[in-house]
């Protein structure tokens, strides 16, 4: 079932907006949005969550600066939907799937989360590596069953977020082998085989330990996003539910499957109430 966030709920992803709005300007942002039925579920949880408001007239997302960004219409599951090139609404035309039940996306072919706004998140986070890294932050990722530091944004907060998360983890020794010698958090590069910026290029994404991973690309020894893949993993899905908890998306839930990574969106696991 989705989880649907209350404004009380928001402390955990909304300390973020503090930062940059201001509490009560934040609250009062998303009061507002969250009154307007006219407003699209998907544009509410990018204003709940990231540092932008909603024209509602114009249609467009706009940045503290004063830059403005379209939304578009989101595109049918029918419809092709270029994942060089997507809109802000395409992001969310497959809805990612919480908890155990996900064989369907599978089924169907999806990749939920894979299809990302590059222009979006640059303006989030930063778009060159020198404007990300000003933002990194170093910290101890699960000191009890397996310290290991990693570099993570600060932006929105959410190097607490990982703090958070790392907390909760180390609560659960029998996920060791699978958070010890992690894959990886920054690192500003392309995705093999495309022109597609990381999602790793931002600090605010996991690899958790490539020896119990699967990635579809290693798998099929090519970068064909038409090939038929089998479908691989070793991530318990209970360690998943955790990093869901958080608001980071697995992508163990692609049918282009990358186990091993976790990727913070909280706008596809949280709707605002």
């Amino acid at each position: 079932m989705r989880q649907v966030l209350s404004l009380v709920f928001l402390s955990i992803g909304f300390m973020f907006l503090q930062g940059f709005l201001g509490k009560q300007s934040a609250k009062q942002n998303i009061v507002a949005v969250s009154n307007s039925s006219e407003i699209p579920q998907e544009i509410k949880r990018l204003v709940a969550f990231y540092p932008v408001t909603f024209d509602s007239i114009s249609q467009d997302l706009v940045f503290l600066d004063g830059t403005r960004m379209p939304i578009k219409v989101k595109k049918s599951l029918k419809s092709h939907i270029d994942i060089d090139n997507p809109s802000i609404m395409d992001m969310f035309c497959q809805a990612y799937p919480l908890g155990d039940s996900f064989q369907h996306v599978l089924q169907a072919k999806s990749d939920p989360g894979r299809y990302r706004n590059m222009d979006f998140f640059m303006k989030i986070y930063g778009n060159t590596p020198q404007a990300v890294e000003k933002n990194l932050v170093t910290l101890v990722f699960c000191p009890k069953i397996s310290p290991q530091k990693i570099q993570v944004t600060r932006v929105m907060g959410i190097d607490s977020i990982f703090r958070n998360l790392s907390a909760a983890l180390d609560s659960h020794p029998e996920f060791k082998p699978y958070l010890q010698n992690i894959g990886g958090t920054y690192n500003w590069r392309k995705i093999k085989g495309t022109n597609r910026i990381s999602m790793h290029s931002f600090g605010m994404t996991i690899d958790l330990n490539i020896k119990h991973s699967h990635y579809w690309q290693w798998d099929c020894n090519c970068h064909d996003e038409t090939k038929t893949l089998t479908y691989r993993n070793k991530i318990p899905i209970e360690l998943v539910k955790i990093f869901e908890r958080f608001g980071f998306i697995w992508g163990g839930k692609w049918t282009h499957y990358d186990t091993m990574h976790f990727e913070y969106r909280p706008e596809l696991i949280f709707e605002v109430d």
